[in-house]
């Protein structure tokens, strides 16, 4: 017979119940005794712990009178600790992710060949500062989008995204393919085909987020490779195939080709959660600025994406500058992608184990030093080619590590869309000014001042580590061996 408990014995057992199993556990991802947002590992630990009730020992702590076990907490259905982590739809999705990011990020990175080829052919009248707002526009309207093309996506689902960005990014190209002086280009392949590529950029990556939770930087990671594998294997198709058939074909077989790939990656991206229609307001843009993490690390991919695309804009100049023959100075994108292909996949596979923002920190961190020490000292070939392999290395980490860090910091997977589109609108300023300032510090003339353009590259990563550093440390302190 379990006899009657006082209320001081339940407020004692209730006392020794909280001093045995830590702190309040919330169902909310906002820590109310503590007012501040959950981080990624606390979702882990609270999912965890579903799991990890010890029945026995709670009906010690109220003992003599057995009572039910307290239920584990429970999450909203769309709290990303839900998230499968794997089956057929989500390897699909990475898979079309991939061919989405090759046909997307993968072809604007090709943008060394075209600064070079149009320095020597169509726009030879005009100078590399001015020929570079071209790819810069290009990478403008990749991301400029994000918050309109995020906001459709949580409403209406990726679908409709995709099918508008293929048409639009190979008519875009088709379009190219005609164009004879400077603003056809700009037109054509600077602004209609970004915007198409961006229709199939940022579902693809909002996506994933709705699959993964604790794989979610190796998934991002596989993804992501999709524009390394591009950023190789284009090049390369661009190189051969414009002696042999010039420019006009060589773009309408790129325009083919692209519109093959994202066919199937219009059938096999899929989101988990059904669309959720809600009107446009301007406070679902502001609300995420007024959370100091994602603040901070959006302030950091700012200032990395300001520099980060600098060498592959003028490593191939440069190298032409050096003495390089032509043939190899063009093959230094495609090895700057072929190393981001490593340097995508491995870390995103480290940062589920050690956390997101502690690598992505250790990468720019290196990304920096290869800028300050190999590049501003190198003066060879061999050097360049070196720096190159290094740099498409630690740099390859941020292009899938960034969405994760959104994700990480991000509650509700309904409004993933928005989350990450805000932020890439903000970068997309960032790519847009990058190169145009870097080539009027590089100047013109027989000696372009690439040594300043290459301080000005490291100075930019620089300050994206102190920002990034400063966004985990308001999440977790100054503790150093917590995964973030």
């Amino acid at each position: 017979m379990n006899p009657t408990r006082t209320n001081n014995e339940e407020d004692l057992s209730s006392n020794n119940r909280d001093q045995y199993f830590g702190s309040r556990v919330t169902e909310s991802p906002v820590d109310m005794d503590k007012g501040h947002l959950e981080t990624e590992a606390d979702m882990e630990s609270k999912s965890e712990s579903r799991e990890e009730f010890y029945f026995d020992k709670v009906a010690a702590l109220d003992a003599p009178c057995l009572e039910a076990p307290r239920e584990p907490p429970k999450f909203p259905p769309h709290h990303p600790s839900n998230n499968p982590d794997g089956g057929v739809k989500a390897w699909l999705a990475v898979f079309g992710g991939f061919l989405c990011l090759f046909c997307s990020f993968g072809w604007i990175v090709a943008i060394g060949v075209f600064q070079d080829y149009y320095s020597r052919h169509q726009l030879k009248k005009y100078s590399p500062s001015e020929i570079s707002w071209i790819p810069s526009t290009e990478l403008f309207m990749l991301f400029v989008g994000g918050p309109i093309i995020g906001k459709i996506y949580d409403n209406y689902g990726p679908q409709p995204l995709l099918a508008v960005g293929t048409f639009f990014h190979v008519f875009g190209l088709f379009m190219a393919s005609f164009a004879k002086n400077y603003w056809q280009i700009l037109l054509s392949q600077g602004i209609c085909s970004p915007i198409g590529a961006s229709c199939v950029f940022y579902p693809a990556m909002s996506c994933l987020a709705t699959w993964f939770f604790k794989k979610r930087a190796l998934a991002m990671g596989l993804m992501a490779c999709g524009s390394s594998v591009g950023g190789v294997v284009l090049p390369i198709f661009l190189e051969r195939m414009l002696p042999k058939i010039g420019f006009a074909w060589t773009m309408r077989a790129a325009a083919l080709m692209i519109l093959g790939l994202l066919c199937i990656a219009n059938v096999t991206v899929r989101s988990r959660n059904a669309p959720s229609p809600r009107p446009f307001r301007l406070q679902d843009f502001t609300d995420p600025l007024k959370e100091v993490p994602y603040s901070l690390t959006t302030a950091g991919s700012f200032f990395v994406f300001l520099g980060m695309f600098l060498p592959f804009t003028y490593l191939i100049v440069q190298a032409v500058h050096l003495g390089a023959p032509r043939s190899i100075a063009v093959s230094l994108v495609a090895i700057l992608n072929g190393a981001s292909f490593f340097g995508r996949l491995f870390p995103g596979y480290v940062a589920d184990k050690i956390g997101r923002y502690n690598l992505t920190i250790v990468m720019m961190t290196l990304t920096a030093v290869s800028v300050f020490a190999v590049w501003t000292t190198t003066r060879s070939t061999g050097g360049v080619i070196a720096f190159a392999a290094l740099y498409g290395f630690t740099s390859g980490a941020f292009v899938s590590m960034a969405p994760t860090l959104i994700a990480q910091i991000s509650p509700d997977m309904r409004l993933i869309g928005i989350r990450n589109g805000t932020q890439f609108a903000i970068l997309a300023v960032a790519a847009l000014i990058g190169s145009p300032i870097g080539g009027a510090i590089a100047g013109t003339g027989a000696q372009p001042n690439y040594m300043a353009l290459q301080v000005f590259c490291g100075i930019c990563l620089a300050v994206g580590v102190v920002f990034m550093t400063a966004a985990r440390i308001n999440l977790s302190g100054f503790k150093l061996m917590v995964k973030v």
